[in-house]
């Protein structure tokens, strides 16, 4: 078991049976003990590519899927997830093979919209994604950085939702350059020799794709994203 062979697990079962694998699924699948799985999950999630439970060890994050419930759904056949974002449920629904909805709330409060995928492409593209917090501390409270990554219609919604909200503008972003973005960034993430971004990568990854400004300023090129 090592970071890319479990996390191939993690992902697959969020695919393939819309949750992640409990510890001792894991220890089974791995032919280990609880103990072993335990620390193997804990090792994945120092690297980045889970977030556990503090309790419990038991996933509770594997971008782009979350276990447990969000204000974004994706659906894909009789499939459904919960995306963390509004950033990961684009991968998520790239995952699920290109052809997929994505349901939710404009600021996670206001009207219901939806979003479609049909082979790989974006069918519904006027809306924009607003990212308040700045990527170099978004994994100082992950799980928070993910649930204000949201859908809005245009950035006029974006600045009423901040002064009612007290949260901070960020950046603003049409969703079809999200949407390019984010196949890119999470299309391995299924993939059997799956590593996690690096600084340096994910700084490649932004200017690739545009993304510049103080938001998408990462300091620092060591470690992983």
């Amino acid at each position: 078991m090592d970071h890319s062979s479990l996390h191939e697990y993690i992902i697959s079962s969020f695919l393939n049976t819309q949750r992640p694998p409990t510890v001792s699924e894991v220890a089974a699948h791995f032919q280990t003990d609880t103990s072993a799985a335990r620390k193997g999950l804990r090792s994945l999630a120092a690297y980045h590519g889970v977030v556990l439970h503090p309790k419990s060890d038991e996933v509770w994050v594997a971008h782009p899927f979350s276990a447990s419930p969000t204000t974004c759904v994706v659906s894909a056949g009789d499939r459904k997830w919960w995306g963390n974002c509004a950033w990961c449920s684009l991968g998520v629904m790239k995952l699920a093979g290109g052809t997929a909805v994505l349901n939710t709330r404009t600021g996670a409060i206001g009207d219901e919209v939806s979003v479609t995928a049909r082979d790989g492409r974006l069918v519904d593209t006027d809306f924009v994604i607003h990212f308040p917090v700045p990527m170099s501390n978004c994994w100082d409270n992950v799980v928070y950085t993910s649930s204000v990554q949201l859908l809005f219609r245009n950035e006029a919604e974006v600045d009423e939702w901040c002064a009612v909200r007290g949260i901070p503008k960020g950046d603003v972003r049409p969703i079809q350059q999200i949407w390019d973005f984010a196949a890119e960034w999470y299309g391995r993430h299924a993939d059997a020799d799956w590593t996690k971004w690096s600084l340096r990568e994910a700084k490649e990854f932004f200017g690739r794709h545009g993304l510049d400004g103080p938001i998408w300023a990462v300091e620092h090129d060591a470690g992983r994203f």
